[in-house]
């Protein structure tokens, strides 16, 4: 890894987004791009939905981009794809980092930062997560209508105050649902993992108001929101959270559940991402 590609901390708000400045530069001339419309980032078992989702342009590996650090999680790779969804130039993340990867907040939503960097103003933020509820079934994508950030971490720093009171975008669920109105909508719990949570966990997240549970997107979400972003996020049910006070959870059966269905799910987006 060259000396510019090094992965460096940054400690202050203003610092991530140089870096992801640096980031976006290093994007545009690497794709040929002059900027993007729109970002996605691919969670756990995601990572096929890339193959539907539009016209490839060309691949690069993060770890060629500044400040990347390559994911290490099953179910995610260190692809960036530039990619053309109808007339829209889109940057796709096939994987992300998180914070029990020993990565800092900032790393974390380094790749969300450098997308707007580059022009995206529409952020969609995937993942995989746990039902809380009856009602969701495994194999199910739910729309994030909201979350509960209990990571007890910010990827800002500083006197940044940022509302959040809007930060899943109301204009983006609404297309989504109109493309497909049997999807609904839930309030996902962010955790730090990467331990499961104990049944008392899980009955205090239920009585917060959680719905979904896992270990990503409400950072990304802050990052993209605060610098001026909409946010549209997708969680596919890959298992029963509750269920597993009963049965052991299966990290590869949960896996493959979003596996199996990532290429329609790539479909759905693209759709999603044709009419924003």
């Amino acid at each position: 890894m060259s000396e510019s590609t090094q992965v460096r901390p940054v400690a202050t708000t203003s610092g991530a987004k140089e870096l992801a400045a640096e980031a976006a530069s290093e994007l545009r001339f690497r794709t040929g791009a002059d900027g993007y419309d729109a970002a996605v980032v691919l969670g756990s078992g995601w990572t096929e939905a890339a193959d539907s989702l539009g016209i490839p342009n060309i691949d690069i590996d993060m770890s060629d981009l500044p400040g990347f650090a390559p994911p290490s999680a099953a179910g995610h790779s260190s692809k960036v794809r530039s990619l053309w969804v109808g007339a829209k130039r889109v940057v796709v993340f096939l994987g992300r980092t998180h914070l029990y990867e020993t990565h800092d907040p900032m790393r974390v939503a380094h790749a969300v930062r450098t997308a707007v960097s580059a022009g995206a103003s529409t952020v969609v933020l995937t993942g995989a997560a746990g039902s809380l509820r009856a009602d969701f079934a495994v194999g199910q994508p739910i729309l994030v209508r909201d979350h509960i950030n209990l990571t007890a971490r910010s990827p800002l720093a500083g006197p940044d105050f940022v509302d959040l009171s809007g930060a899943y975008s109301r204009r983006l669920r609404g297309i989504t649902r109109d493309i497909d109105g049997s999807l609904a909508e839930g309030v996902y719990a962010s955790l730090l993992g990467p331990q499961l949570q104990t049944p008392a966990e899980l009955a205090m997240l239920r009585s917060a108001g959680a719905d979904l549970v896992g270990r990503s997107i409400a950072l990304e979400t802050i990052a993209a929101v605060e610098m001026g972003a909409e946010v549209l996020g997708m969680a596919m049910v890959s298992n029963d959270a509750m269920g597993a006070v009963f049965e052991p959870f299966d990290s590869a059966k949960a896996l493959a559940v979003v596996q199996q269905r990532a290429l329609r799910l790539g479909d759905l987006l693209h759709a999603i991402l044709v009419r924003t």
